[in-house]
C-alpha cells in the first residue's frame, strides 16, 4: 500500500497524505472521546473523595449532561470529517472557485481581479459552512442545552443572532482578507514580514475594540452598580497595581445559564466583565420565582435537599477569589506570554508560507491545475500542509495553559483567598454541570484547565490519598 502511494505523482502523494492525516487525527480524537464516554457510563456514583463537595443528584445531572454532549460531539465530528473528505475528493474547492469566477464574469469582472474573486469565494464558503452547521447548532442549543436547563434563547432570537454574527463576521473578514492578499501581492521578497505585521496590528485592534464595539451588538453591558462588591474589586485591583478603569456586568442570561468572567484592554485601560449568571445577587435565575422565606436548616437534611436550595452563582467573597485568579494571569504575565507565543508562531507560519507558495504541485494536488490563487494557497498551506504542526502546537499550548491555571490559582491563594476560590470552583462546577472525573488521556489532550479535583488538591482543599 505504502509503495503504491510512493509510485504516485507528488501532487497525489500530497493529497492522500493530507487526507490520511486528517482521518488519523479524527480517529485519535474519536478514541479519546470513547475513553471519556466509558468514564461517564461507568462512574455512576459519587467517588469517596467528592462526598464533601458534591451531592449525588448534581453528580448524576452532570454525568448525563456530559454524556449527551460527548455523543453529540461524536456524530457532529463524524459528519464534519466526512463532509471535508467529500469536498476534497469531489473537487469542492476548485468548483467553488470557478463559481466565484462565474459570478465575477456576470458582473463584468475578469480573472485579473483575483482579490475580488477571492472575496466572492470566501463569502460563498462561509455561507456554505453556516448552512451546513446550522442544524447541528440548533440541535445542540434546543435539544441538548434545553434538556439540561441551560438554554435561555427562543428560536427567533437564535436565528436573529446567527444572521447578525454572519454579517458582523463578513464585515471584518472581507476587508481584512482583501488587505492581506494585497500586501502579499505587492510585498516583494519580504511580503511575509509585512503580512505578519499586518495580522499583528489587526489582532491588537480587534482585542481593543471587541468588548466596546463588537460584543455590545450581541449582549447588553452595564456598569456594575456602586456597592460593596465594586468597592472590593477596586481595592483588590489597586493592591496589585492592576490599572482597572471600569467593571461591567454582561446580560449573558438571555442566551445561556452558563457563567464566565474576563478582563480586557491594553496598558492603563483595563476593564473587568462579569456575567450576570456568575453573580448570585444579580442572576435572573435566582429571581425567576417568588422569594421564599429562609427556613432553618435541619441537621438531618439530605445533601440533595440542600443542593436544591442553593442559588446559582457565587457570593461576593467568592467573586473576589475568582477575580484574584484572573488578575493572577495578568500579574504573572500570562497574557503577554500567550501573545508572544502566538506572534512567534504566526511569523514562523508566514515565513514557511513564503517558501511554499511557489510550489505548483501544492495547487495541483487540490485541483488547481491552471492557476495559483493566493487565497487558495493560504488555505492549502495553513489548513492542510501545516496540520501536523498545528496539532502538536495545540497540545503544547494545552499543557502550558494548565500550568498557567495552577499558577493563577496559587496567586489567588497567596492573596489569602484559597478557601473562597475552592468554594467558587465547586459552585461553578455545579452550575455548569461539569463532571469532576476524567479519563487521564482525554484530560491530558483536551483540558486546557486542570480538572476540579487537581485544582482543589493544589489549593489544599482536598488532601491527596
Amino acid at each position: 500500500m505504502v509503495e503504491h502511494i510512493l509510485d504516485l505523482p507528488v501532487e497525489k502523494q500530497i493529497f492522500y497524505a493530507v487526507l490520511g492525516f486528517s482521518w488519523t487525527v479524527y480517529l485519535w480524537e474519536a478514541y479519546l472521546s470513547y475513553r471519556q464516554r466509558r468514564t461517564y457510563r461507568s462512574t455512576t456514583s459519587v467517588p469517596q473523595e467528592l462526598w464533601k463537595i458534591m451531592d449525588s443528584e448534581t453528580f448524576e445531572k452532570s454525568r448525563l449532561y456530559q454524556l449527551d454532549k460527548s455523543n453529540f460531539s461524536f456524530w457532529s465530528g463524524l459528519y464534519s470529517e466526512t463532509e471535508g473528505t467529500l469536498i476534497l475528493l469531489l473537487g469542492g474547492i476548485p468548483f467553488l472557485w470557478d463559481v466565484a469566477g462565474s459570478v465575477m464574469i456576470r458582473v463584468g469582472f475578469g480573472s485579473e481581479y483575483e482579490i475580488t474573486q477571492s472575496l466572492v469565494f470566501l463569502t460563498l464558503a462561509t455561507l456554505f459552512s453556516a448552512f451546513t452547521g446550522l442544524p447541528w447548532s440548533v440541535y445542540n442549543t434546543f435539544v441538548i442545552e434545553e434538556k439540561h436547563g441551560f438554554n435561555q434563547q427562543t428560536l427567533g432570537f437564535f436565528l436573529k443572532d446567527a444572521v447578525k454574527k454572519f454579517i458582523v463576521t463578513q464585515c471584518i473578514l472581507l476587508p481584512v482578507t482583501s488587505l492581506l492578499l494585497y500586501i502579499i501581492k505587492i510585498g516583494g521578497d519580504y511580503f511575509f514580514i509585512y503580512a505578519w505585521l499586518f495580522t499583528l496590528a489587526v489582532s491588537l485592534v480587534l482585542v481593543t475594540i471587541y468588548a466596546d464595539y463588537i460584543a455590545p451588538l450581541f449582549d447588553k453591558f452595564a456598569p456594575l452598580p456602586e456597592g460593596e462588591l465594586k468597592t472590593d474589586i477596586e481595592s483588590m485591583s489597586k493592591s496589585i497595581s492592576f490599572p482597572l478603569t471600569k467593571v461591567y456586568v454582561v446580560e449573558g442570561s438571555k442566551r445561556s445559564s452558563h457563567s464566565n468572567a474576563y478582563f480586557y484592554g491594553f496598558f492603563k485601560n483595563k476593564r473587568i466583565v462579569l456575567f450576570d449568571t456568575l453573580l448570585e445577587d444579580y442572576s435572573p435565575l435566582n429571581k425567576s420565582g417568588e422569594p421564599q422565606p429562609e427556613q432553618p436548616e435541619r441537621e438531618d437534611a439530605s445533601n440533595e435537599s440542600k443542593a436544591k436550595n442553593k442559588k446559582q452563582g457565587c457570593n461576593n467573597s467568592e467573586i473576589l477569589a475568582v477575580l484574584g485568579h484572573e488578575l493572577g494571569h495578568w500579574k504573572l504575565g500570562h497574557m503577554v506570554k500567550n501573545i508572544v507565543i502566538s506572534q512567534m508562531n504566526s511569523f514562523l507560519c508566514f515565513s514557511l508560507f513564503a517558501v511554499l507558495i511557489g510550489r505548483k504541485e501544492l495547487f495541483v494536488a487540490f485541483g488547481f491545475n491552471d492557476s495559483q490563487p493566493t487565497l487558495i494557497g493560504l488555505m492549502i498551506i495553513f489548513q492542510f500542509i501545516f496540520s501536523p504542526y498545528n496539532e502538536l502546537l495545540s497540545f503544547c499550548l494545552t499543557v502550558l495553559s494548565r500550568r498557567f491555571e495552577f499558577q493563577a490559582d496559587a496567586f489567588a491563594r497567596g492573596m489569602g483567598k484559597a478557601s473562597e476560590l475552592c468554594s467558587a470552583l465547586i459552585k461553578l462546577n455545579k452550575d455548569n454541570l461539569g463532571f469532576p472525573v476524567a479519563d487521564w488521556l482525554f484530560s491530558m489532550w483536551h483540558y486546557s484547565h486542570p480538572p476540579l479535583l487537581e485544582r482543589l488538591r493544589a489549593l489544599g482543599s482536598i488532601k491527596q490519598d
